[in-house]
């Protein structure tokens, strides 16, 4: 075994399977594993990669326990919700409601997040709306990351008194002018001391002290390193998994400029889409495969039987390529729709599949073919890489970007370039 102090050891704790990186401090993979995760005590699928993988310096990342769920409650829909849920896209979590105007309480008690984020006005604007929803939302018992208005920040604290509330500057100072930073690292604070160590996952305070991101949020961070890289065109990465498939895409400095729109999309950002995957979405696949006219062959008795038998491993994988295939296309479109199709003037430069799907079919041609010939997605992906992370290296990347080893996650995102 590698001495511990000379190597990082990257994981990230799923909800199904915790997955490790043995990784140099200059960026080397050195080995990978993984071990079903393991709850209500996840620190023994950990030790276990530990022992089989090699331990080092742990960098931990998790969406065990269903991820981060984020609610957004803004003043109005056409700025400060619109900022609210554009920060959102780019921190890493599920965004299961969003409202504007005077927040509807049961309607967001009914989405189940785990932390929302409230958003209102301009600085030195309007008070009454963030004002009123702080009020309200002092009766919901979850915690709020309050980015609003920084001239009602006080008083909107005392009205949240009895919560527990993460402040942090306005995410819209000025009309047009999103300052997303602040907000994203008050979600994350708020995520490792208030929202994990409530989904039951360890008994003790040690696997809260291990975890430094939210899964996507890593993800993501090793998306923006990809893209910075010399390259021409966004970076796409699809995650098709079981219940869901999770985009993320990152534009480039040079490919940033001239995309200005009211509230401005941050150049990093995510999409889930929980009514596609594999297993457990597997028939909303079929569904809307036909519906967009991307098939005329009902695959509906293979999809319900992968929704009825999750952990199925089939002989033969077509049907299981042929479903990844339209979950990411149809994924992809959504994306673009959400993020107005803003992935800069030369479209993709690389588009990364990524999830078990992928890293166990050993030809991807006919998902390549099927996403270069859609009607809607050619024109993006015209000039794109397309390659497979097969080494399940994204999340690493971003963690290891995250704790300041900009080099070795350059290094090890190479693996992909």
């Amino acid at each position: 075994m590698l001495l511990a102090c000379l190597v990082i050891l990257c994981l990230d704790v799923g909800s199904t399977w915790t997955k490790a990186a043995l990784i140099t401090p200059e960026g080397e993979l050195v080995r990978t594993g993984q071990h079903p995760t393991t709850p209500p005590e996840v620190l023994r699928g950990i030790d276990a990669l530990r022992e089989s993988v090699g331990d080092g310096e742990i960098l931990a990342c998790s969406s065990a326990g269903g991820g981060l769920r984020l609610a957004v409650v803004g003043q109005e829909r056409v700025v400060s919700a619109e900022a609210g849920y554009r920060v959102a896209l780019s921190a890493g979590a599920k965004i299961v409601h969003v409202s504007a105007g005077p927040v509807d309480v049961r309607a967001l008690r009914a989405s189940a997040p785990d932390l929302v984020l409230l958003v209102g006005g301009t600085d030195g604007g309007d008070q009454s709306v963030l004002l009123h929803n702080a009020a309200k939302l002092a009766r919901v018992a979850v915690p709020i990351v309050l980015a609003g208005n920084v001239e009602a920040q006080q008083e909107a604290l005392r009205l949240l008194a009895a919560r527990t509330v993460v402040a942090c500057p306005n995410v819209l100072p000025d009309v047009g002018q999103l300052d997303p930073e602040p907000a994203r690292k008050a979600i994350r604070a708020a995520f490792l001391q208030h929202v994990i160590g409530g989904k039951g996952l360890s008994r003790g305070p040690r696997f809260r002290q291990l975890v430094r991101a939210v899964t996507p949020d890593a993800v993501l961070a090793g998306v923006s390193r990809l893209a910075a890289q010399d390259r021409e065109g966004a970076v796409l990465v699809v995650d098709v998994g079981g219940a869901t498939t999770d985009v993320y895409s990152a534009v480039s400095t040079a490919d940033s400029e001239g995309l200005e729109r009211t509230v401005a999309l941050p150049p990093d950002r995510r999409t889930v889409e929980g009514d596609l995957g594999m297993r457990w979405s597997a028939p909303g696949v079929v569904a809307e495969a036909l519906a967009e006219r991307l098939t005329t062959e009902d695959l509906s008795d293979q999809a319900r039987m992968r929704a009825e038998n999750v952990g199925w491993l089939p002989d033969d994988p077509a049907v299981d390529v042929r479903l990844a295939s339209f979950a990411a296309i149809l994924a992809v479109r959504r994306h673009l729709r959400q993020v107005d199709g803003q992935l800069g003037p030369h479209g993709a430069g690389l588009l990364v599949l990524s999830g078990g799907v992928f890293r166990h079919t050993p030809d991807i041609t006919p998902v390549v073919e099927a996403l270069r010939t859609d009607s809607v997605l050619r024109p993006v992906l015209r000039t794109a890489e397309i390659t497979v992370d097969r080494d399940y290296v994204l999340a690493p990347v971003g963690l290891l970007a995250e704790s300041g080893r900009l080099e070795a996650a350059d290094r090890l995102a190479k693996r992909l370039a």
